[in-house]
């Protein structure tokens, strides 16, 4: 579906299509995880969990809250510990972050001592890149998420959107191969995250990269994935994977077509018995 779609796969750098071989850049293999909380019983979060994302695609794994999405994300970002199966990126196990591996969070995660300018450099600094080479990148992801005025400008003095729009670029500036995703526009509002969804497949069409974006709602999962991995209740499994179509190239214009809402009726369907299934065991 990526060829179709005019994104992810089909799209090198700076834009001009290319085919590019359909390799998986990231296996999940029988993945488990249980949390042990203090004083309280273990919980089976992620049981057996197998699941292949290809170079440059565009995955979201979509299911009911409590399933596991963020804790696979945060498997595969290196931030919690590997105990049982194997992830790996390329031919390499995950045993830890990596700056091949990029986060964006759902509540920014901005310094807010630090102004947009900042935020985005501070990666950067750390990696000790030259300050030629920080300015310029800098600068060019200002523009690129559509934020020139503004970089003298606190968090606090930033709408939502436009605090988002710096945490995709502070994570861009590092230039991963890989960007996670943890429902980064769950915290806005409807128009602003409708506005984000464009602004985040022309970031996509710019810079290219595989995703892997934790979403619950299955209208954003259709609109910008080119597959969806739905996932149960708690423990969580893959119950199913879609591969979403685009015959008319995506954009705001297929959200308005029977295709779509096909799609979004099926993947609802899916995902409606796991949701009812997660409200009684929360019950």
């Amino acid at each position: 579906m990526g060829l179709a779609s005019g994104r992810g796969r089909a799209w090198k750098h700076e834009g001009s299509p290319e085919a590019l071989p359909m390799t998986d850049r990231i296996v999940f293999q029988d993945v488990s995880h249980i949390y042990r909380p203090p004083r309280r019983r273990p919980v089976l979060a992620l049981d057996n969990v197998s699941l292949s994302v290809r170079d440059r695609e565009f995955m979201a794994l979509l299911g009911p809250s409590g399933c596991g999405k963020s804790t696979l994300l945060y498997l595969l970002g290196g931030f919690l510990p590997v105990e049982a199966g194997s992830i790996r990126v390329g031919d390499k196990p995950v045993s830890g972050p990596g700056p091949d591996r990029g986060i964006v969070f759902q509540n920014f995660a901005l310094f807010p001592w630090k102004t947009v300018r900042q935020n985005i450099l501070y990666g950067l600094e750390k990696l000790g890149i030259p300050k030629p080479e920080r300015e310029r990148r800098t600068k060019d992801l200002v523009e690129l998420v559509h934020l020139t005025g503004f970089e003298d400008s606190f968090p606090s003095h930033l709408s939502g959107g436009m605090k988002q729009r710096v945490a995709i670029a502070r994570t861009l500036a590092v230039d991963p191969a890989i960007m996670l995703m943890d429902e980064p526009f769950g915290a806005l509002d409807a128009q602003t995250r409708g506005l984000m969804h464009e602004e985040l497949l022309a970031i996509m069409r710019r810079t290219p990269k595989t995703v892997v974006f934790v979403t619950h709602d299955v209208r954003e999962a259709v609109y910008l994935a080119d597959r969806v991995a739905v996932m149960t209740a708690r423990p969580g499994r893959i119950k199913e994977i879609v591969e979403i179509t685009r015959p008319d190239g995506g954009g705001p214009e297929f959200a308005n077509t029977p295709d779509y809402a096909r799609q979004v009726d099926h993947l609802w369907r899916l995902v409606r018995d796991e949701a009812i299934l997660a409200q009684a065991t929360r019950e």
